[in-house]
């Protein structure tokens, strides 16, 4: 599974994005996803997870009620819709997926990545 991000850039406090990843492979639809970010200085955190079929998803607190996960399994994508976007959602974005149905929390959960998309909230 080969996976590229895309959608990130500049925003003003208060504003969205949407981030997409699009997935090669035929077994993206059998695979959780899930998506992270990386600050500059500090580790990759999980920001959101949804299943295989997207039927469940869940979401650290820190963006909880403001980004939404979403999945297009005929097209191969999953999304991150984020909104009231804040100095502190600065960071890499990274799209992950983990063979199995359910999403996880933990990095070394995930078996396949993408490259990233830079997302910059100015203060």
């Amino acid at each position: 599974v080969q996976l590229v991000e895309s959608g990130g850039g500049l925003v003003q406090a208060g504003d969205s994005l949407r981030l997409s990843c699009a997935a090669s492979g035929r077994t993206f639809s059998s695979y959780a996803m899930g998506w992270f970010r990386q600050a500059p200085g500090k580790e990759r955190e999980f920001v959101a997870g949804i299943s295989w079929r997207g039927g469940s998803t869940y979401y650290a607190d820190s963006v909880k009620g403001r980004f939404t996960i979403s999945r297009d399994n005929a097209k191969n994508t999953v999304y991150l819709q984020m909104n009231s976007l804040k100095p502190e959602d600065t960071a890499v974005y990274y799209c992950a997926c983990r063979r199995a149905r359910d999403w996880s929390t933990k990095f070394n959960d995930y078996d396949y990545w993408g490259q990233g998309t830079q997302v910059t909230v100015p203060s």
